[in-house]
């Protein structure tokens, strides 16, 4: 997107796709991610015709990761395989579900990082006959003295913790162990070139270099102690868009996940070590003009999660200049914008970037794709399927 002129025949407010910017952000990727198997985390895309454009773009896209298993069972329904749950669960229904398909031939892969889970899981396989594939999710997280560098995931913290898990996995003929994965949220998730914080940027770029060095140590060692108890591993996963090129170096890895990257939301302006381009976006019609130099838009409180912050707020990007007024920000049912330089009409459009990448999707139920101001397709998201997970 170039400015807030969009085409006709577009309903505000809308979800817009640059499909330029989001073709180079397909290629970008598929360049760093230094060949290895580069596995989409669908919480980022919440569109199944995206997701599969994506998968179709470049060999090296291979699988997907969803985060509950309802949304694993409806992606199965819309033929994709190899899917890997990010997260534990415990919804007994749809495990059944997912165990039965795993006897049928597909490959739903479910995480675990605690004996109440292999505890679940084997019992539910025993019962339907049916079959589990687990992975093991192994804590990435760094300590400097008492500071906690990272997010508060998996209990397992070393191999031997691993290895304990895996040899409870290891007797049952209904689950099998096929993989580890270990999410680096410290480097993917954490931006080391925020404005206005130049001293916490260089410490957190620090805090950075030292953790990817002992990230690296211990999945060597982790993934070394399951292969001596006789664990084929055929999945190693580590990363997310923001560490893709340190995590891509490290031998024991088999495939790294990418999501955020292929939007490349506000947040991932913050980044040193890649830049992207811009692709999704959101447009909001101006409905009133309160007072000089403020005009009212439509909705637009679409702040995305984390701690509390302004850089979880969106940004209005289009026209260039427009600032939320900090008294309203941006609102449920209306957002207001400050220009000083410009002047718009009730009618005219307002263009947003989210802080992150797929949250906005939510909000819309189908993304229109747009290229040389033109409409060139529409894709539904999760919601325009009739579809809402956690």
């Amino acid at each position: 997107m170039h400015s807030n002129k969009i085409p006709e025949g577009i309903s505000l407010p809308a979800l817009l796709l640059d499909l330029p910017a989001f073709e180079e952000n397909c290629r970008q990727i598929a360049r760093d991610g230094n060949g290895k198997k580069i596995r989409i985390a669908t919480k980022s895309i919440r569109s199944v015709e995206v997701i599969k454009r994506i998968l179709a773009s470049n060999s090296v896209f291979q699988g997907v990761m969803c985060y509950c298993p309802e949304e694993a069972i409806f992606l199965a329904e819309k033929g994709l395989d190899d899917i890997l749950i990010a997260y534990p669960c415990w919804d007994k229904k749809a495990l059944t579900t997912i165990s039965m398909l795993n006897s049928k031939g597909k490959h739903i892969i479910c995480m675990v990082d605690a004996a109440e889970h292999v505890d679940l899981l084997h019992h539910i396989a025993e019962e339907t006959k049916g079959k589990f594939y687990l992975c093991i999710d192994v804590d990435m997280s760094t300590t400097f003295l008492k500071l906690h560098f990272g997010v508060r995931r998996s209990p397992l913290k070393d191999s031997a913790a691993v290895v304990k898990l895996a040899r409870k996995i290891k007797p049952s003929q209904y689950i099998e162990l096929i993989g580890i994965m270990g999410y680096e949220a410290q480097i993917a998730g954490v931006g080391d070139k925020v404005p206005a914080q130049k001293m916490k940027n260089r410490v957190i770029d620090i805090l950075k270099k030292k953790s990817i060095k002992k990230i690296e140590e211990r999945r060597n060692q982790v993934v070394h102690a399951l292969r001596q108890e006789g664990v084929a591993l055929s999945l190693v996963n580590g990363g997310g868009t923001g560490s893709l090129q340190s995590t891509t170096r490290e031998d024991a890895v088999t495939e790294v996940t990418v999501g955020s990257g292929f939007y490349s939301p506000k947040l991932f302006d913050y980044y040193k070590g890649f830049l992207y381009k811009p692709a999704l976006f959101y447009a909001l019609p101006v409905v009133r003009k309160p007072a000089p130099h403020i005009y009212t838009c439509l909705g637009g409180g679409y702040v995305s999660s984390g701690p509390p912050g302004k850089d979880k707020i969106p940004q209005p990007v289009f026209p260039v200049g427009g600032k939320l007024l900090d008294s309203e920000g941006a609102g449920e049912v209306q957002t207001p914008v400050h220009y000083e330089n410009e002047t718009l009409e009730i009618g005219d459009a307002i263009i947003f970037r989210a802080a992150k990448a797929a949250e906005v999707c939510e909000r819309f139920q189908e993304i229109v794709c747009i290229s040389d101001q033109q409409i060139v397709g529409r894709y539904q998201t999760y919601r325009g399927e009739g579809v809402c997970f956690v």
